[in-house]
């Protein structure tokens, strides 16, 4: 429901639809027709629904309505890419960003305003937890973007061809929501994406990541980002919750879920001095060799707040060639859109309720750095030896 005790009909799944429209009276196909002209055509205006009766038009603005955020701001690449400064319903802004690519073109979308993992290496965390984002927060971002983009003015030109839930917030924090937006996303009579072509990525909530099964088959991507408990602690702090050995076991089992033969995403930014050195490719191989996956290495995009650094780029190779020679596919994340802040790790919007999350986030960072530079030293020791 929305302001006003209205249904927003931009955020009910094609099941939701059926059910509104059978409390109606109507018959089920109506559920299709309002689908299409929300997410195919692009339209907000209950009144231009032509093929759908005067009548029922009238009785649809009684009950419903079509609410989509607000886009407040848009930035440009140099290299092509989009940002998008979206505003939601808690007052909150959140980011999306276009990323252009021979033939395809990706786009990242959040799930909630702000959040409340806070891992060390992403800016995002720094500004705390506001909100979860509703259905339609999150379908209309991609519902924007096609606008922006010019795919409803020009039927059959489909500039979006993948959407990854890599934005601002922990997508399995918001479980039921994102799990619909990702279907509608999937829909055939709405945005139509292929299932490996919708990927949600996660920190690690495992218990969310075990609910998955049965209730969707987008792809999976896993923010691991150190191959041992000891590290990512550290780093990541959901690992104290859920640590590597149990997450990996869950991705084990929503995988074999899955209808096809498809892999999870393994995701590993690489800190300069912190997780980048050759004992920790090694760790990594052999961490993995027993979970069939595609290894995304992301250099570590700066950003305020953080006394990280960009490693290398001869260090980002020998990670990579320790871990192709030992038959893992590898690939380096190239970095696009930072000159509007725009690349991984890099995304802030403006959360409403930062409170002193940014003064609590440099204490912490302190206290990290003081540990992974022993971390550092010692995986330096057990590469010398």
């Amino acid at each position: 429901m929305t302001d006003g005790n209205k249904i927003n009909l931009a955020g009910l799944t094609l099941s939701g639809l059926t059910c509104l429209f059978e409390d109606l009276g109507e018959k089920p196909f109506r559920a299709s027709q309002v689908m299409k002209w929300i997410h195919q055509r692009g339209v907000t205006d209950i009144n231009l629904m032509s093929d759908i009766s005067k009548v029922l038009r009238e009785r649809l603005h009684e009950i419903g309505e079509i609410r989509l955020p607000d886009v407040r701001d848009e930035f440009f690449s140099t290299d092509g890419s989009r940002k998008w400064i979206v505003e939601v319903a808690s007052g909150s802004r959140v980011e999306m960003v276009y990323i252009p690519e021979e033939g395809r073109g990706t786009l990242c979308i959040s799930s909630q305003a702000g959040c409340s993992l806070d891992c060390t290496f992403c800016a995002t965390g720094k500004q705390g937890f506001d909100s979860n984002l509703s259905v339609a927060e999150i379908i209309g971002q991609l519902w924007w973007a096609n606008k922006k983009l010019g795919n409803y003015e020009q039927p059959g030109n489909h500039p979006v061809s993948n959407v990854v839930m890599m934005g601002m917030g922990e997508p399995l924090l918001n479980f039921d929501n994102v799990i619909d937006s990702v279907n509608i996303m999937m829909e055939d009579i709405a945005y139509g994406l292929s299932k490996r072509k919708v990927t949600i990525s996660t920190s690690g909530v495992v218990p969310a990541i075990n609910k998955m099964i049965g209730l969707t088959e987008a792809s999976l991507a896993i923010s691991l980002h150190a191959p041992n408990d000891g590290l990512r602690n550290q780093i990541m702090p959901i690992n104290r919750k859920y640590p590597i050995a149990e997450l990996l076991q869950s991705v084990k089992s929503y995988m074999a879920s899955l209808s096809d033969n498809r892999v999870p995403l393994i995701e590993y930014t690489l800190i300069k001095g912190v997780n980048d050195h050759r004992q920790h490719a090694r760790d990594l191989s052999e961490l993995l060799a027993s979970l069939p996956s595609k290894i995304n290495l992301i250099p570590f995009n700066t950003f305020e707040l953080s006394d990280y650094e960009r490693p290398s780029n001869a260090s980002v190779s020998n990670f990579r060639e320790i871990l192709r020679k030992a038959g893992h596919t590898v690939t380096v994340r190239t970095t696009r859109a930072d000159d509007i802040g725009a690349a991984c790790g890099q995304l802030v919007g403006d959360v409403s309720d930062q409170t002193s999350r940014s003064i609590r986030h440099q204490r912490r960072m302190s206290k990290v750095n003081e540990k992974v530079k022993l971390t550092g030293k010692l995986a330096t020791a057990a590469e010398s030896m």
